[in-house]
């Protein structure tokens, strides 16, 4: 491994200043986007359209200020860094783009994406996971090297493997920021994916922070348990629910959210909802 460059510097040791190629024998040229092709080992997997549309905005005011970094492909050059930014010259219009050309292994092309969006915060837990995995596949190396690789502590590593042990469910909870890695920790320390999956049924559906949610699990609330602390939290609000209807002599429906919620009240006619609303004023 001694053949690859240390990556835990940084994106300044990654990708360089356009106004400074000539410090390395890497080639700067504008290059004709179609020519580029996305980064097969790219380990970010999700680009929200709102990301994109505000970096578009920027490159047309301002273009793309740090050059793409690419490889030589068979017809044209593949991306190693950058995509983001690729893909709003795209929308934007560009017709070239800055970039610097490096000649790169499969496995360094994943480790330099890699680092770029670790660096820049831009992939999800699932994703980052999925990234380390295949590093460590695809280089037959250990959690320790790339842990040094990537400028991590070891036990970092440890952890986000640990998530794609999880149920799916819980997975996509996290892909879509319905729980944190906190939240993921704790159902991690589970011992089977049943209580998992009931434990984050409580997260999500009741917005349970983080030290709520080991509260939970402190308290010994197994799975038989906390079904019946379900099933018994559903009934004491449907009793309260049929009240609620019996009272007013409608349609009465809850809808939650997490911790929120709103009470639904039907009415069909003028004259109802001049009934309803004087019983719930007086």
């Amino acid at each position: 491994m001694n053949k690859h460059k240390a990556l835990g510097r940084g994106l300044s040791a990654l990708i360089p200043d356009a106004e400074e190629p000539e410090k390395s024998n890497e080639t700067f040229f504008q290059c004709p986007i179609e020519e580029i092709e996305p980064n097969p080992y790219q380990p970010r997997k999700i680009f929200r359209d709102a990301e994109i549309e505000e970096l578009v905005n920027s490159v047309r005011e301002k273009g793309i200020i740090t050059p793409l970094l690419v490889s030589k492909a068979e017809q044209g050059y593949r991306l190693i860094a950058g995509e983001r930014r690729w893909r709003a010259a795209q929308k934007a219009g560009l017709k070239r783009v800055p970039v610097v050309v490096r000649e790169t292994t499969p496995v360094e092309s994943l480790e330099l994406a890699l680092i770029e969006n670790i660096h820049r915060k831009d992939l999800n837990p699932i994703e980052e996971a999925l990234a380390y995995k295949r590093w460590l596949e695809d280089t037959n190396t250990t959690q320790e090297e790339l842990a040094k690789r990537i400028g991590k502590d070891r036990s970092t590593i440890t952890n986000m493997l640990r998530l794609l042990n999880l149920p799916q469910v819980v997975q996509e909870d996290l892909i879509e920021n319905r729980m944190t890695m906190g939240h993921a920790r704790v159902l991690a320390g589970l011992k089977t994916s049943d209580e998992q999956i009931e434990i984050r049924g409580f997260i999500v559906d009741k917005g349970l922070s983080v030290r709520q949610a080991e509260d939970l699990v402190r308290k010994g609330l197994k799975k038989g348990q906390i079904a019946k602390a379900k099933v018994e939290e559903e009934y004491y609000q449907q009793s309260l629910l049929d009240n609620l209807k019996r009272s007013l002599g409608t349609k009465v429906e809850l809808k939650r959210k997490g911790k929120k919620g709103s009470i639904v009240i039907h009415f069909y006619s003028n004259e109802e909802f001049d009934r309803l609303l004087e019983i719930l004023l007086t």
